[in-house]
């Protein structure tokens, strides 16, 4: 199964610049993976076993590219990803702190609830996007949300 690069980026294209925002942090960046994570897409011609299984590489894909993008020697911070967001939309003021908060986490733990709270990915299909152990994704899980939480209760504290 192959759909066409259109109705590829109709379906995904938001899902992979969030994740590729979620690992670079800054639009410019996410943008230029999300081109380029498409362009391998039509470079590639390769049969995909089913539609999740086609998402998921995008995924991987992009992913893979924004951790090479942050960590080049010519890495630009363009825009930083707290002036992105007055471009950003929230349905409730919670979930704008919640962003914020998820985007100050570490790379490592970032991606994870990315895809996991996100994406909506179970712990064996993460661990397969991202080429690692059930075990590692379980407890980067485990320590973002301890991270989250930690941030989470410090602001409402202040807040009062």
């Amino acid at each position: 199964m192959k759909l066409s690069v259109d109705t590829a980026f109709s379906k995904y294209g938001d899902r992979v610049f969030a994740a590729a925002f979620s690992v670079c942090r800054n639009q410019a960046d996410a943008d230029d993976v999300v081109q380029e994570t498409f362009i391998k897409y039509y470079k590639l011609d390769q049969e995909y076993e089913s539609e999740i299984h086609l998402k998921a590489w995008l995924l991987r894909v992009a992913i893979n590219r924004a951790r090479d993008i942050i960590s080049s020697s010519w890495h630009r911070k363009q825009v930083e990803w707290q002036e992105y967001m007055n471009d950003l939309t929230f349905e409730e003021p919670e979930d704008s702190r919640l962003f914020e908060s998820v985007m100050q986490l570490p790379d490592k733990y970032r991606v994870v609830i990315h895809l996991f709270y996100y994406e909506g990915y179970t712990i064996g299909e993460i661990a397969r996007i991202l080429k690692c152990r059930e075990g590692t994704v379980k407890s980067q899980l485990s320590r973002g949300r301890k991270l989250l939480k930690n941030m989470l209760m410090e602001e409402w504290d202040d807040d009062e």
